[in-house]
């Protein structure tokens, strides 16, 4: 419980600052960095999701036990 509580405020502050020496080097504000990073985020979990559940082993069975009824 200790460690985390030291890691958290760590790790914030380097994304923070990663965040802010990408805005400098795309001479960008922070803000339009950080926000594009968060829709990339939100755009690559909405595909993830949507290929998981279309390759979820449990439904391709039943698609396949619907193609051969027995």
């Amino acid at each position: 419980m200790l460690m985390l509580s030291v890691i958290r405020p760590v790790a914030a502050m380097i994304a923070r600052l990663a965040t802010l020496a990408l805005a400098r080097s795309l001479q960008l504000p922070e803000p339009v960095v950080h926000d594009t990073g968060l829709f990339v985020f939100v755009q690559v979990q909405a595909i993830e999701n949507r290929v998981g559940k279309a390759l979820c082993p449990i439904r391709l069975l039943r698609q396949l036990r619907a193609l051969f009824p027995f």
